[in-house]
């Protein structure tokens, strides 16, 4: 890390003496990432006018992998400055998948203009793929994959791999089909590399291999990634035709979306792109922020007026407004561990609709042996340390163990209602969460002060 800053300080003070002979022998001593990240760094600092110019003096083989790094933002600025034939063959030099990544972040008008300048066979299959769902596995496969016939004897497997290899995505798993390309099997590379030359691939291909369709959700497909720790996964039409595969380092993009999404969720500030803090405008920050925050102020006020209802009981016994912060705070967190647990269950695929029965019986077991020993605390505490009446510290402790059980369990439950309902589980999380505990902490708090101390 230390050297990329030293060339990136190094190409910065080179563009600020017009040097661009040794800013180009500085950039090309990077790898493709840091290159990438250089020319958006200048970009900050500098304009785009001089990150283009950086970019123009890459080669051609390297400048296409250059431009799958950068972020959509800087390779639209970049695609505004350069000419369409330019454009033209950095998308033949980048990978099918990369290329169409690149080109769905595209203005619409450019996009024509490459697609009018490919052949028919290629233009076609773009349009296949841009016409995929989003969020789907058809829209992260790639065609760059070693398909093999299944008549093939291993010496010529070996052969079409050595000769079209360095063209593919992958070479480490094979995918064997019919005339018709329906996917029978699947064979990795070492199979073939210790087999015997004149064996048949149709003899020593898995025909237990586990596909996606082209139309299942990208977060299904993360699911089997991590679940049986894939390199590569086939993805097959409704006719079981092999159309791509997905790889790895593709599937990573997703899990990090995923991941990244739901953490906004959860903290209410979900705001739909893959753009940047910085990058975000400050209206789109606080559009993305205040919807969750109205509903919250709503819960504020509900809880307020519940609070008042209970006017006179304050009035007689000041103290127990004392421990209405920590009475609400307890019940915020601890439902907020449950939400959370069971919402990172369910990403994984641990918890399943199923099991609610499960997760309720285990969250009330968790609940009491929590709320007993924080009530044991609290009761100790405002005996010993406060002085207050033996009632008022019965009051709050009892109040802790069935708040505590409450708090947990509509953690646990509600992701899991929302998951019924269709809903994403990751908004019943902190926000949500928070605003419910308090309503029922206040209640419950009132109620049972009402009851043990007789007013």
């Amino acid at each position: 890390m230390e050297g990329f800053e030293k060339s990136l300080e190094a190409i910065l003070q080179l563009i600020g003496e017009k040097k661009y002979a040794l800013v180009r022998e500085e950039l090309l001593e990077n790898n493709e990432a840091d290159i990438a990240e250089i020319i958006e760094e200048v970009a900050d600092e500098l304009g785009t006018e001089k990150s283009v110019i950086l970019f123009r003096m890459l080669p051609k083989d390297i400048s296409a992998a250059v431009f799958a790094y950068l972020s959509s933002d800087c390779q639209v600025d970049i695609v505004g400055s350069i000419t369409v034939k330019e454009l033209q063959n950095i998308m033949e030099e980048m990978s099918f998948d990369d290329m169409i990544d690149a080109l769905e972040e595209l203005p619409a008008n450019v996009v024509d203009r490459i697609l009018m300048r490919t052949d028919k066979e290629t233009r076609k299959l773009i349009n296949q793929f841009l016409n995929y769902p989003e969020s789907s596995a058809g829209s992260l496969m790639t065609i760059d994959y070693i398909g093999l016939k299944k008549e093939m004897r291993v010496r010529d497997a070996l052969q079409f791999i050595k000769i079209h290899g360095m063209d593919q995505e992958t070479v480490y798993t094979c995918y064997v089909m019919d005339s018709q390309r329906h996917l029978e099997g699947i064979i990795s590379l070492r199979t073939l590399v210790v087999s015997e030359s004149y064996e048949v691939v149709a003899d020593l291909m898995h025909e237990d291999f586990i596909s996606v369709n082209v139309l299942d959700d990208q977060e299904e497909v993360a699911q089997l990634f991590k679940k049986y720790d894939f390199l590569a996964l086939p993805v097959v039409d409704k006719e079981n035709r092999l159309v791509g595969i997905i790889t790895f380092d593709d599937i990573m993009d997703v899990i990090e979306e995923e991941t990244t999404e739901d953490i906004e969720r959860m903290a209410g500030v979900f705001d739909g792109t893959d753009k940047e803090y910085l990058d975000i405008s400050v209206f789109q920050h606080i559009k993305n922020r205040i919807p969750w925050l109205c509903l919250l102020t709503v819960s504020l006020m509900i809880t307020g007026a519940i609070i008042a209802q209970f006017e006179d009981l304050m009035s007689k016994v000041i103290s127990l407004v004392a421990y209405m912060p920590l009475l609400m705070g307890t019940g915020g967190n601890t439902g907020t561990q449950s939400a959370t647990l069971i919402i990172r269950g369910m990403s994984l695929g641990e918890i399943e609709l199923k099991d609610v029965l499960k997760v309720l019986w285990k969250e009330l077991r968790i609940s009491i042996v929590i709320g007993v020993i924080l009530s044991i605390i609290n009761f100790a505490k405002i005996m010993i340390i406060d002085r207050e009446p033996f009632l008022v510290a019965l009051t709050v402790s009892v109040s802790v163990v069935i708040i505590v059980m409450f708090a947990k369990l509509i953690g646990g439950l509600l992701p899991m209602a929302a998951k019924k309902m269709k809903i994403d589980p990751a908004l019943m999380a902190t926000p949500m969460i928070s605003s419910i505990t308090d309503m029922v902490s206040v209640i419950v708090y009132f109620l049972l002060g009402t009851i043990i101390l007789g007013i």
